[in-house]
């Protein structure tokens, strides 16, 4: 098992070591949609592409204008090399791409979700205060029918007003 020094054994296996900091062999999965987002971006710019055309660009004119001992993917063997790394580069970018779009739509539905359920307490909201508009209306007709005036009313709202504002009853509100 354990050597007298501390040491492991060759006959046990390494345990999961922190190769990337966390105590895990492998990234997490968010760390990974982070970096796809963030290549996906980057893919998504002008300064890419024109940063690829000028690789390219360069990659041909060295293959084709140098002399043939200083060419690395001569155009006699119709740049072989050239195609190799743009697909490559194309394989990888399509699923990184792909991922950030999931990602993105994940987002999506719960924007959407918190969005439905803010609309909903809204609309609640606006039918409480609707019923309480129309108690209102129900009570100040009542009061009307039964012969209370608008002075009256005026009088019971003030002094409901200087309540609620701390004041006192007796001073007229402007």
């Amino acid at each position: 098992m354990m050597a007298k020094s501390g040491r492991r054994g060759l006959d046990l296996p390494r345990g999961r070591s922190s190769m990337l900091g966390r105590g895990t062999s492998t990234p997490s999965s968010d760390t990974f949609g982070r970096f796809s987002e963030a290549f996906a971006r980057a893919m998504g710019t002008s300064g890419f592409l024109i940063g690829m055309s000028v690789f390219v660009i360069v990659w041909l004119w060295w293959n084709i204008a140098m002399p043939r001992e200083w060419q690395f993917d001569p155009a006699a063997t119709n740049f072989t090399l050239l195609t190799l790394i743009l697909s490559l580069q194309a394989s990888y970018a399509a699923p990184l791409i792909l991922l950030a779009q999931n990602r993105q739509d994940d987002r999506d539905r719960v924007q959407i979700e918190q969005d439905r359920q803010r609309a909903e307490r809204n609309l609640a909201d606006t039918e409480y205060l609707a019923r309480e508009i129309v108690a209102l209306r129900m009570a100040l007709e009542e009061r009307s029918a039964q012969g209370v005036t608008r002075e009256v009313l005026r009088a019971e709202l003030r002094a409901m007003l200087s309540e609620l504002r701390n004041e006192d009853p007796a001073e007229p509100t402007p």
